[in-house]
């Protein structure tokens, strides 16, 4: 790959992992630095109900579980970005062949190339 092409998909990479750190953050700070009270807009002293406790708990489990998933993509972005340093960005971990640039475009943190990806999705199932 050429040096035009890894800036240009280095630049890509840069970009979503901001937009991954500022939703990671706005996660962080929405669900975690909220009481539960606060989350329910509840201004009494008064205990909440149970279903409303349960659905406070529910929506900031599942906001952390999307905080989750944004970190693992952060994640292969920072190692994507670690093979663009060592000359690595764009091979197959599996084969060692080259990821298509359409591939890249979609997904430029891809590990692996489509046929690789393929194989790998059927054994999941």
């Amino acid at each position: 790959m050429d040096k035009k092409d890894l800036k240009s998909f280095k630049d890509l990479l840069v970009k979503k992992k901001a937009d991954l750190a500022k939703g990671i953050e706005n996660i962080a700070n929405t669900t975690l630095k909220t009481s539960q009270r606060d989350a329910a807009g509840d201004l009494s002293a008064y205990t909440l109900h149970m279903a409303d406790v349960a659905t406070d708990n529910y929506d900031r489990e599942f906001s952390l579980s999307l905080a989750d998933n944004e970190q693992k993509l952060l994640n292969r972005i920072e190692a994507a970005l670690e093979k663009i340093e060592s000359n690595a960005y764009g091979l197959c971990d599996v084969c060692g062949k080259k990821i298509s640039k359409v591939r890249l475009k979609v997904v430029p943190y891809a590990e692996l190339c489509v046929p690789c990806q393929e194989k790998q999705e059927k054994r999941g199932k």
